[in-house]
């Protein structure tokens, strides 16, 4: 949303509180003034003038006038006047809650996008890192660094484009992407993360369809990217140095499910669910610390495409995490 959409919306806001409280202002004040005057009438009565034999006679010959009782109608003048100005108080606290709400609801999204933005790039972000310390230890061994150039390019240009994903997602913005081919989905991801799996001493293998070169699915290239990143990440987190993570992609005929197989410790039956929730962890076993998004992020956006992701069996042995995405034909 632009500058220019922002200000726009400011200016109805506080259009809309003023109409609102002016409005109220209006039948607070009408509605005061019409139980005082009912009050009024209610408590006057007649002057008693008296003639001067001491005779006494209601009302003088040159018109009507009649008596106000003050200390009976000072405390509905009193009561009145608090009653209007709780009732103005009360209308303007919801009309400026109601004008606000947009505003939290801006800030909520702009913390969750930086909280995403800044778990989307960190995979990327470390393996750059891992990647530049290779570079580092094979030029001073005067070894050929045309293969590592080009797959530091590889991770600047997938940052690139989880950043342009989100960005256009935030925004709300359709984009017409191609199915993503699966089969390079997966490459791609192990690519990303194999840094990241050198480093721990961990095996990344992939397998997939006898097909899987032409399996589809319903979801932009850098979308699925980012999902098949953070699930192998997070499997290599938990994967004991030696272990091995196995990456895998099988049709059966309406979706294509991606399998992804670690070595760890094992999810607990209480945080089956629980893992899946935003900013939720489980016992600090990876390597590095992780804010509880990963596995959120996965569920949100394959549930956006239809799809689905599960623990599909977990044991002391390793866990399987299955992500499910509708087929493209």
């Amino acid at each position: 949303m632009s500058d220019e959409a922002d200000r726009r919306r400011i200016r109805r806001a506080a259009a809309h509180v003023g109409l609102l409280v002016g409005a109220a202002s209006a039948v607070v004040v009408t509605a005061g003034v019409a139980i005082l005057v009912a009050v009024l009438l209610l408590s006057a009565r007649p002057e008693l003038h008296r003639d001067g034999d001491g005779g006494g006679r209601i009302g003088p010959p040159d018109g009507d006038r009649i008596v106000v009782d003050v200390d009976h109608v000072l405390p509905w003048v009193v009561v009145l006047g608090l009653t209007g100005v709780a009732l103005l108080a009360l209308v303007a606290w919801f009309a400026a809650r109601r004008a606000v709400a947009p505003l939290a609801d801006a800030l909520r999204l702009q913390r969750r996008f930086v909280a995403d933005a800044s778990h989307e790039i960190r995979t990327p972000l470390t393996a750059l890192t891992s990647r530049t310390q290779i570079l580092e230890r094979r030029y001073r061994r005067g070894e050929d660094l045309s293969d590592t150039l080009a797959a530091l390019r590889a991770d600047a240009s997938v940052m690139d484009a989880v950043l342009t994903d989100m960005l256009l997602t935030a925004e709300g913005t359709a984009t017409d992407a191609e199915p993503a081919t699966v089969d390079a989905a997966l490459r791609a991801a192990a690519a990303t993360v194999a840094p990241l799996a050198e480093e721990a001493g961990v095996r990344v293998s992939l397998g997939a369809d006898d097909d899987g070169a032409r399996l589809r699915v319903r979801l932009p290239r850098v979308t699925l990217d980012r999902l098949c990143v953070a699930l192998l990440d997070n499997a290599v987190q938990h994967t004991p140095a030696g272990g091995e993570v196995a990456l895998s992609a099988r049709s059966d005929g309406r979706g294509v499910a991606i399998r992804v197989r670690d070595g760890g410790p094992g999810i607990a039956d209480a945080d089956r669910e629980r893992i899946f929730e935003r900013f939720a962890r489980g016992p600090e076993s990876g390597r590095r610390r992780g804010f509880g998004l990963g596995l959120a992020l996965v569920r949100e956006a394959a549930e956006a495409a239809g799809g689905r992701i599960e623990i599909e069996r977990t044991s002391t042995a390793g866990t399987t995490m299955l992500l499910w995405v509708p087929q493209a034909p």
